[in-house]
């Protein structure tokens, strides 16, 4: 029997190598390298792009003065999470200087990562201050992969060489949406849901709100008291963007300028940009009101010349966090003298409160610390104002980018 068993044994282990080997499928940034070294223009063999597309394409790319190349894939969760890091990655498996381009799909909605990379690591303006000065940024249609690739194609040839940045063609920017008119049947029709529903709502909400007031108010608590008016916060943001402006104009005029002053101008004109965007965007929510201060004020003091400071953890309104405090699981957070202060007494800070919605229908839109809120729905309470991780305005401006 033992003999048996041996002489089995041995039989199949000789087969075991006539087995064919499974090969690994390369990674995906491995697979548009390999691709790269034959051809710039990488298009995934998922994507059918219109030859007038990829032909306008590579004129841009023919064009453009520097080195340049574009991959052109669909969006997976893993790509949407991490396409900040791409160009990056890419550059790392090719070496060459040049404009490395990410263009991802999702259904009809494109969206674009790139980074501008000089021979020898030499420093100069890069894209996101070129973006910045594009009145035309926003208006580019996102249905179509030619109209963004090409344009930051120019933003890499301005960023290079200095040339002029040329205006964007009427096909490559979104239509003027006529309102179309209602029927004077329509309008009435229309009028007239309208009237019930608010009236319904109405008196609803005033019998819930007699309701509640028979029921006694409850005494204020001190963390209330600390609650902060928004519109404080937004005139605060909206002067402080005018200030952060001026210090850039400022810095602009300088002359002569090193390799530090343009890298202090690009930094500064890339906060300043996602600044003016969370007041565009948002302009009624506290949290990006308070974001927007966080950044125009970094904006401010990196185009003065000034060290860059962290904001508040607890209440970016505050002045910056120049203390460091133990918070909660070991985490060290950058704090204000005040809430510093508060925290080493044993205490937690008031902070910024935001209104949550809780209660009926959730219209009971009580007082919360913002850090208790999802951090998924807020790059603001994610990295808590840029005290946590100061990548607030890349996720700003990615989220812009895929806004559009």
């Amino acid at each position: 029997m033992p003999v048996r068993f041996l002489t089995a044994l041995l039989a199949a282990l000789a087969f075991l190598p006539a087995l064919p080997a499974r090969a690994e499928t390369p990674e995906l940034p491995d697979r548009i390298a390999a691709a790269w070294r034959t051809d710039h223009l990488s298009v995934d063999g998922r994507l059918a792009i219109p030859a007038t597309e990829l032909d306008r394409i590579r004129g841009a790319m023919r064009t453009a003065g520097v080195p340049v190349y574009v991959a052109l894939v669909p969006r997976t969760p893993y790509l949407a999470k991490n396409r900040l890091d791409w160009p990056t990655l890419l550059h790392a498996r090719i070496g060459e200087p040049g404009l490395y381009l990410v263009a991802l799909v999702d259904d009809n909605y494109w969206s674009t990562t790139a980074e501008l990379y000089r021979q020898g690591g030499l420093r100069g303006r890069d894209l996101t201050s070129v973006r910045a000065e594009d009145k035309q940024r926003l208006d580019v249609v996102s249905d179509r992969p030619a109209p963004q690739i090409v344009r930051t194609i120019q933003y890499a040839s301005t960023a290079y060489d200095d040339r002029p940045l040329p205006a964007m063609p009427a096909a490559d920017l979104e239509p003027e949406r006529p309102h179309r008119g209602l029927s004077v049947t329509d309008k009435s029709d229309r009028a007239v849901y309208v009237g019930l529903s608010v009236g319904g709502l109405l008196g609803f909400m005033l019998t819930l709100v007699l309701g509640l007031r028979r029921r006694g108010k409850p005494k204020r608590s001190g963390s209330s008291k600390s609650a902060i008016e928004p519109k404080n916060v937004q005139l605060k943001a909206g002067g402080k963007i005018k200030q952060a402006e001026k210090a850039l104009a400022r810095l602009d005029r300088r002359r002569n300028k090193t390799t530090q002053l343009l890298d202090q101008r690009d930094d500064a004109f890339r906060r300043l940009d996602a600044a003016r965007t969370l007041r565009a965007d948002q302009p009624e929510d506290l949290l990006a009101s308070a974001g927007a201060l966080v950044l125009a004020r970094q904006a401010e003091r990196i185009a003065s010349g000034a060290a860059l400071q962290p904001p508040c953890f607890f209440n970016p309104t505050h002045n910056p966090g120049t203390a460091k405090v133990d918070w909660s699981d070991d985490v060290e957070v950058p704090a204000c003298e005040w809430c510093a202060s508060v925290v080493r007494r044993g205490d937690t800070p008031s902070g910024l409160l935001v209104p949550a919605k809780s209660g009926l229908l959730g219209h009971d839109r009580k007082p919360v610390p913002y850090w208790t809120l999802d951090p998924e729905d807020s790059p603001m309470v994610a990295t808590g104002f840029g005290a946590l991780s100061d990548d607030l305005a890349d996720r700003i401006t990615g989220r812009k980018e895929d806004a559009r």
